[in-house]
């Protein structure tokens, strides 16, 4: 069984995740459609400035009812 706070760390992130989805995807296709570096690099310096958690792949998928992973 994992720790409780392990578990509630592992929502606190899906939360974020859900939270800046839609900010995060609509960031990442200006980038492909944006031709000048510069606006390149602002719009990735906005992507960096969302919280860490929020990004998918800090996710694990866990068991419903031991919260293993």
């Amino acid at each position: 069984m994992a720790r409780k706070s392990v578990i509630q760390r592992e929502k606190k992130r899906q939360k974020l995740e859900q939270k800046y989805h839609l900010i995060r995807r609509s960031s990442k296709k200006e980038i492909s459609k944006v031709p000048s570096l510069s606006d390149k690099w602002e719009i990735h310096g906005k992507l960096e400035s969302l919280p860490r958690n929020s990004a998918p792949i800090r996710l694990h998928r866990r068991c419903f009812s031991t919260g293993r992973h």
